[in-house]
C-alpha cells in the first residue's frame, strides 16, 4: 500500500472527526449531566 500526503490527510480528517464525535457524545451523556450543572452554577455562587 502506497501512502502519499493525500492519504495521510484523509486519515487525519477521519481521525479528527471520530474524536469530535466522541467528545460530543461524552459532553451530552446523562452520566455527566450533574457535574456540568454544578459547574454551570459556579459563577453565580456567593462567598
Amino acid at each position: 500500500m502506497d501512502f502519499d500526503v493525500n492519504t495521510l490527510r484523509a486519515m487525519a480528517t477521519v481521525l479528527s472527526f471520530i474524536t469530535f464525535i466522541g467528545i460530543v457524545a461524552w459532553a451530552y451523556s446523562r452520566r455527566n449531566a450533574a457535574d456540568f450543572e454544578e459547574a454551570a452554577r459556579l459563577p453565580f455562587e456567593q462567598d
